[in-house]
């Protein structure tokens, strides 16, 4: 997320509240995000960190340029603190350490931030501590807390931040949002694979999402076109690319996909197809297979899904799952 026009088209009300703050030098000295996980609470924050910090900054946000905004987008900058659970808690010596941070001096100017993610996971001592934090703001000092649940947080914590709530994503948003860096293909596979906007980016920007559609293209085709071929596919293409539990989600849910587009080929509901450069293939496909076949499959792959967390090994699960298609 670089500047405010793009919190605007997935949380509006928000960004209005935060830009107007930020350029009349009004913002509070803490706030509290609160929202469902992948409704952008963590970019925000980096928004607002990167916007406090720069200095070139316009009414637009942060410039983007600068030494200030490039080690933030790093993760690297000496006066952005981000505190995140230690195992299941934030425990109070994270925030001990925090505040003797904070005792000295910024390391670039006098603006510091911190954000804590999943305040709500702070222990009583870790909550208290952060409460002194609260009570004394330095006037250069900016604080974030990150909860999906406010009212997990303490009523004293809650009195002395901003309350901001986050909305969850519309499909709508989630695909505009990810049309920024994404194709059409693209941000509409992923807003059905997560309704998490900051994982969809994450996935986004290493393009393994790309690679994976088409090593289930390919597997899926050479079910159909050419079965013999579709074991070798299945091990010397998708298992070594789909090498953990979490990849082998996302592979299971992009089979899943296309056999619901031959499902929507079949019953002429072409306009909501997830794989919008395949119809030709999915055309052929949703020929050759009966809907009593493909409902096999799609059972198949549901099944498939729900074994992934037992003690299986991906591949054992994928050879298993190839050969109950192969059977119909």
């Amino acid at each position: 997320m670089k500047h405010w026009q793009e919190l605007r088209e997935t949380q509006p009300i928000i960004a209005k509240i935060l830009q107007h703050s930020m350029n009349r030098e009004r913002l509070a000295h803490a706030y509290i995000f609160e929202g469902g996980k992948g409704t952008g609470k963590r970019a925000t924050a980096k928004l607002l960190a990167k916007s406090f910090l720069c200095t070139s900054r316009t009414e637009d946000g942060p410039c983007m340029t600068c030494s200030e905004c490039r080690r933030v987008d790093s993760s690297n900058h000496p006066d952005l603190h981000v505190i995140e659970p230690d195992g299941q808690t934030i425990k109070v010596d994270q925030i001990r350490e925090l505040k003797r941070e904070f005792s000295m001096r910024g390391m670039e100017s006098s603006k510091k931030v911190y954000v804590i993610v999943d305040a709500e996971k702070m222990s009583t001592s870790a909550a208290n501590s952060i409460l002194k934090f609260l009570e004394e703001p330095d006037g250069d000092s900016l604080a974030v807390l990150l909860t999906a649940n406010a009212y997990k947080l303490l009523p004293t914590i809650l009195s002395r931040g901003q309350v901001l709530s986050f909305s969850p994503l519309s499909p709508d948003a989630m695909i505009d949002a990810l049309k920024e860096d994404a194709s059409e293909k693209d941000a509409l596979l992923l807003s059905k694979l997560t309704s998490d906007l900051e994982e969809a980016q994450s996935l986004l920007e290493d393009e393994w999402v790309s690679q994976a559609r088409q090593k289930v293209i390919q597997l899926i085709d050479d079910l159909v076109q050419r079965p013999t071929q579709a074991l070798i596919t299945l091990q010397e293409e998708f298992v070594p690319f789909f090498t953990e539990r979490e990849q082998v989600q996302i592979g299971l849910d992009l089979m899943m996909l296309w056999y619901r587009d031959i499902l929507r080929m079949q019953v002429g509901h072409t306009n909501h197809l997830v794989y919008i450069d395949q119809e030709d293939k999915l055309q052929q496909q949703a020929l050759s297979l009966s809907q009593a076949k493909l409902g096999n499959h799609l059972q198949a792959v549901m099944d498939a899904k729900r074994r992934v967390g037992a003690n299986v090994t991906p591949q054992l699960l994928m050879e298993q799952l190839l050969l109950r298609i192969q059977e119909g």
